[in-house]
């Protein structure tokens, strides 16, 4: 079983395909062997992280500071996978709708820097509350269909290194200050990246959250035992 699982997760990173995720019941073995790899391939990839971060003297993370261990959790263990499974992969499908939110979405991330520069605040307060609407509507009207849009579909591949790599560079705003050292420093999202888009597409949105949740406890213990 172990050897068909990574087997076929290779050959779907090989060449990424649109598939009909198969529901996680009765296939649970199979999402903890992929959660396995995950946390061994973040072994790996952290004790090389841990020597460039000596030799060229890399900062820690900060997004977090100031955070009491238990609201940490929270937010590491249960906001984070939700929120961020749902914005990256969460359209991955090419369901109609989800791509709607998605590009809805951005434009609403737009407003929403734009009041919290101050930048015209009242207008793209507006903005944003109208493009929150628009975004309802077409998620009504779109509802209710199912195939993905033909170009969605043949660069499906494109997509999915893109949610890979935009997932991945994302996490260097943890960063206090932005060089070029830090870019290995999100090989770990770039890794996860790869392995919840894959399990996104094999057993559904509920299977990466998961496996994201689980991957953040298991980092988060790790680091508040070294810490602590």
């Amino acid at each position: 079983m172990l050897r068909q699982t990574f087997a076929e997760f290779r050959a779907f990173l090989a060449a990424p395909r649109l598939i009909a995720p198969m529901p996680l019941g009765g296939h649970w073995s199979r999402w903890a062997a992929m959660v396995g790899l995950y946390l061994m391939g973040l072994l790996v990839i952290g004790a090389g992280l841990a020597l460039w971060q000596r030799t060229f003297h890399v900062p820690a993370p900060a997004a977090f500071g100031g955070y009491s261990p238990a609201i940490l959790a929270v937010i590491v263990v249960l906001v984070a996978p939700i929120c961020e499974e749902a914005a990256f992969r969460g359209w991955l499908t090419g369901r109609p709708r989800a791509l709607w939110l998605l590009g809805v979405g951005l434009v609403a991330g737009g407003w929403l820097v734009a009041v919290m520069l101050h930048w015209h605040d009242q207008v793209a307060s507006l903005c944003f509350v109208a493009t929150v609407l628009i975004a309802l509507i077409g998620w009504l009207i779109l509802r209710k269909r199912t195939d993905p849009p033909r170009w969605f579909a043949r660069g499906f591949g494109g997509w999915f290194y893109l949610s890979v790599a935009v997932f991945g560079l994302s996490h260097l705003a943890n960063y206090p200050h932005l060089s070029w050292a830090l870019v290995p420093m999100v090989l770990p999202q770039v890794w996860a990246g790869l392995v919840f888009g894959y399990l996104r597409m094999r057993h559904g949105l509920i299977a990466s959250i998961l496996a994201h949740a689980a991957g953040n406890a298991a980092a988060l213990a790790a680091a508040l035992l070294i810490a602590g």
